[in-house]
């Protein structure tokens, strides 16, 4: 099966100068035609003309555009080369980086969470257990005076071989409470033959670690270890593939964390480096990664992705003011790398995402927000599981709890207030919202009412196509409609910057 698509452009056939393995497709100076898939790499060798190098504009992956050393760069390929963040390779090193690079600008990332209800206790522990619903486990009380298992995640998760995987681990402690994360792999089919242990102490899982299995596939086991006293509450693990460095999820995938052990993850594409920078905040997603790729990248534009794979499926964006910050640093840092105008932007996204969207919108001074079934009062959300959804979307009472500390009513209203507040506060003027909404929507039903009602006399052009059903009836519809919108808003700045506005 093919993993990896890779175009050389050059006189001299890489591919015969290294074992790439049968996942490696190469395609060495091929025929350039405009319905080509996307290639997740490209080496050039030689000097690209300037329908080549629009072609690989709109062909390769930002950041896997490598170009040898002593090539000259024409305009065409200053262009190129800036918008895929190119990177330089000499030939003779060229061997080593097919032999030990290559491999980690696989196509498909992958990611997932062990939320606290996958956690079991070790029967040793004699303390108190305590769940946040789906938020954490805390462990009270005594762990002893040596490293013993605390708890364990239930699921093993599969590892082959040449595979390298990395964990973080979210967690906080008190007292004198000490840990250590013991990961073993047993071999394919046994459950009692080890095949490799690795130990992360608390100083090394200060950042991710990274596990590589050099031996034969088969399941790990993941356990903790305590010693001390005091309180240990664990939030979440997390594995995912690893790029050895090379980007989260994605290659130039950033991943910015807190003091708190918070994450968040953003991917900028420069595009044609031409406003506006499209900003798509993910929605409710378990398997941990960006959304929106291919969508955001058929448009051309600059974009930047913004993923939170915090609680299940996201926190909304929320959080506390070092967190959010996080959010205004990273789209406030593509804007100014590209030179756009502070309202050059467009900020995007669907369900979960609008909400960050639209409260980012009243941070940051985006001239148009395009989105999809609006979600703005939270609280109302967390109170329609009760009678009007239930079951339907727990993680919103996982968010209440988080972010207000109680289920009650007098915290669903403050959480309503976290948007509107800042809505009420903010000057809408000159700007523009687009928004597809469900008629008959379970999550927030008076989401696009309220907005309508909130822009009344404040300057702000508001254009709305309601559907009917609940909130997950017609996503089809919803996203038709989402993207024809953002097609038209990207078409304006077209026409502006060809006169014709």
């Amino acid at each position: 099966m093919v993993s990896m698509r890779v175009i050389e452009l050059g006189s001299t056939d890489y591919s015969t100068l290294a074992e790439l393995g049968q996942d490696v497709s190469w395609s060495f100076e091929p025929e350039l035609k405009e319905e080509d898939q996307y290639w997740d790499v490209a080496f050039v060798a030689r000097q690209v003309s300037d329908s080549e190098a629009a072609y690989l504009i709109g062909h390769v992956r930002a950041y896997c555009l490598f170009v040898e050393e002593h090539i000259v760069l024409s305009a065409a390929m200053e262009r190129l080369y800036r918008s895929r963040q190119g990177r330089r390779y000499s030939e003779k090193n060229i061997r080593e980086l097919l032999a030990t690079r290559l491999k980690d600008y696989y196509a498909k990332s992958y990611g997932e969470k062990f939320s606290p209800d996958r956690l079991a206790v070790s029967p040793s522990f004699s303390g108190s257990v305590q769940l946040e619903g789906s938020v954490a486990m805390v462990l009270s009380g005594s762990f002893g005076d040596t490293m013993q298992q605390a708890a364990f995640w239930r699921s093993n998760i599969p590892v082959e071989q040449g595979q390298a995987i990395d964990f973080w681990l979210e967690y906080q402690k008190s007292g004198t409470v000490e840990i250590e994360l013991v990961i073993r792999q047993f071999v394919q089919g046994s459950i009692s033959t080890v095949q490799n242990v690795w130990k992360f102490s608390e100083r090394d899982l200060r950042d991710v670690v990274t596990i590589e299995n050099r031996k034969l596939q088969g399941p790990v086991f993941v356990s903790l270890n305590a010693r001390g006293e005091g309180s240990l509450r664990i939030v979440a693990l997390h594995d995912r593939y690893s790029r050895h460095g090379l980007g989260a999820f994605l290659p130039g995938g950033v991943r910015a964390v807190t003091k708190d052990r918070e994450e968040l993850f953003t991917y900028f594409d420069p595009g044609n480096l031409k406003p506006p920078l499209a900003v798509y905040f993910s929605g409710y997603k378990t398997m941990e990664g960006f959304e929106g790729y291919y969508m955001m990248r058929r448009f051309g534009c600059p974009f930047l992705l913004v993923s939170d794979a915090r609680l299940e499926g996201g926190d909304f964006y929320l959080g506390d003011a070092a967190y959010e910050k996080l959010v205004v640093d990273a789209i406030e840092k593509a804007r100014t790398w590209l030179g756009f105008a502070p309202d050059q932007m467009v900020f995007t996204g669907l369900s979960m995402g609008t909400f960050g969207a639209l409260y980012y919108a009243t941070k940051l001074p985006c001239r148009d927000i395009v989105v999809g079934k609006p979600l703005l009062s939270l609280g109302d959300v967390a109170a329609n599981e009760r009678l009007h959804r239930p079951g339907g979307f727990p993680t919103s009472l996982d968010v209440l709890e988080k972010e207000c500390g109680s289920l009650g009513a007098a915290a669903q209203e403050r959480l309503n207030r976290r948007f509107w507040d800042r809505f009420d506060g903010t000057d809408w003027s000159g700007r523009s919202i687009y928004a597809a909404y469900m008629i008959e929507d379970d999550y927030d039903g008076r989401a696009y009412p309220d907005l309508l009602r909130g822009m009344r006399g404040r300057g702000a052009k508001v254009v709305g196509k309601g559907l009917h059903g609940r909130h997950n009836d017609d996503t089809h519809g919803i996203v038709v409609w989402f993207k024809g919108q953002l097609k038209r808003v990207l078409a304006q700045y077209g026409e502006e910057r060809d006169g014709c506005a």
